[in-house]
């Protein structure tokens, strides 16, 4: 299954401003204009075949993404202990905003050859860089960089290079992971096992329904707008959202997508969601929190937010394995490490990065307790930390299952566009509502999702 990733026009305005700047990368000559990676001049040694070696030393610039506030002790501490051990390299750290013109501005340091020499990305930014060769392809320069990363993660983290061909430019770096949440008590109420959550999607939607008959409208089993619940309930299920080319949208043509929209207009109209929230913007941890609905958010850093909030439901809250269903393993994009081949000291800005990334340095940061991520790395997530947890407080019990996922996860999480998800969730609001039947819906959404691919929006 292809993940598709950038949003809205922003796809468009990247593609452009990629293609106009250069085409990739070319090896031969030297640093005086021979090697281009995008319309740059580069050191040959950054391009092409062949492992990249030389000396650490030189300055190179390190550019996080909205990290300097809240963990700069962290990252001087990483900085001191790669410039100690290698006293010829200087590592100047910068940190982006991280707002909405994140990639815009990226891009133009990549036009303009001046991109750090190693910087935090996203998986659009790294779509986008890796295309045009403006980040170090990793798999001749660094055959070996993947060992200590979560197979799972790793295999999945490749974009399509100038010719097409997938390859690995990003080291994968920290994510939020995904677990399972939910109210004990009112799970009793419905006459439901906490012990024994749901396993799949639609084994959820049996639940719910018992929670409808029993609650009679006290409470519920989750908001009703299925925009909370596209693509991730689609991707858990097995069904093939995409065409193997990732050019089209195929969900209509998968029986299990019917059931998915004949599932959610049977709680919806039995009562096992607020009929107000089928189209409504309400955040479903704060209703979570006010101890109407029964199952909460699937992010672990939003046990600390009920934690803090409301302590009391924070108490009656179980936690379990996210529902794997057909899919058989959790997704979800982590942020990345990427090294520029416009780097003037490409090997020292690689040593950074994989010293950035490597297995002891995840863990520092992760056991920070005023951060929720969990590493890349098999050796980190093998850590006492997660593995040895003592405490059965949600959020530890939380940590320790997230952990365990992680080393079977992947990252290649489907996301749509802003307008192929409202052309999905109307469509679905519709089925919902008993304007539509099931598979009407889904065609017609299918159909408004394919004319917006083949816009380019």
């Amino acid at each position: 299954m292809r993940a598709r990733t950038l949003t809205g026009t922003m796809a468009g305005v990247i593609v452009l401003a990629l293609t106009a700047a250069g085409c990739g990368l070319s090896g031969g000559g030297s640093d005086d204009g021979g090697a281009k990676a995008g319309g740059c001049s580069v050191d040959k040694a950054n391009v092409g075949s062949g492992k990249l070696t030389g000396d650490v030393k030189g300055d190179i610039t390190f550019q996080t993404t909205n990290l300097k506030k809240d963990f700069s002790k962290y990252f001087d501490g990483v900085i001191a202990a790669f410039e100690k051990a290698n006293p010829g390299a200087k590592v100047k750290w910068i940190d982006d905003p991280g707002d909405s013109t994140f990639t815009q501005r990226l891009v133009s340091d990549a036009q303009a050859c001046t991109l750090p020499d190693v910087v935090n990305i996203n998986v659009n930014t790294a779509e986008a860089l890796t295309k045009t060769g403006y980040l170090l392809n990793l798999d001749q320069k660094a055959p070996d960089a993947g060992k200590p990363f979560v197979p799972g993660l790793w295999d999945s983290s490749t974009y399509a290079d100038a010719a097409g061909q997938k390859v690995h430019s990003v080291l994968p770096w920290y994510s939020g992971g995904i677990v399972q949440t939910f109210n004990t008590e009112l799970m009793k109420k419905a006459g439901l096992d906490p012990a024994k959550p749901p396993t799949t999607v639609l084994g959820m939607f049996a639940d719910a329904e018992k929670i409808a008959k029993a609650s009679d409208g006290d409470y519920y089993a989750f908001l009703a707008n299925p925009q909370l619940r596209i693509p991730a309930d689609w991707q858990q299920m097995g069904i093939k959202i995409f065409a193997a080319d990732g050019k089209t949208f195929t969900f209509a043509d998968d029986p299990k997508t019917v059931q998915w929209v004949e599932g959610m207009t049977k709680l919806y109209k039995v009562g096992a969601m607020p009929r107000d929230s089928i189209s409504s913007n309400q955040d479903p941890s704060t209703v979570y929190g006010q101890g109407k609905l029964v199952y909460g958010a699937s992010n672990p850093n939003y046990l600390r937010f009920i934690e803090q909030n409301n302590p009391t439901v924070y108490k009656k809250t179980g936690v379990a394995r996210y529902m794997l269903d057909s899919l058989g393993h959790t997704v979800g994009a982590p942020q990345y490490v990427g090294v520029a081949s416009t780097s003037k000291h490409a090997a020292t800005a690689l040593a950074f990065a994989q010293f950035l990334t490597n297995a002891q340095n995840q863990l520092t940061w992760a056991k920070d307790p005023n951060v929720v991520i969990f590493p890349s790395t098999t050796a980190s997530l093998d850590d006492p930390f997660f593995q040895s947890v003592t405490g059965d407080d949600p959020f530890s019990q939380a940590r320790k299952i997230v952990a365990s996922d992680r080393k079977t996860a992947t990252a290649d999480e489907v996301a749509l566009t802003p307008g192929e998800l409202n052309a999905a969730t109307a469509q679905v609001q519709l089925a919902m509502q008993g304007k539509k039947s099931a598979q009407d819906a889904l065609n017609d959404a299918q159909k408004k999702m394919n004319e917006l691919i083949a816009q380019g929006s």
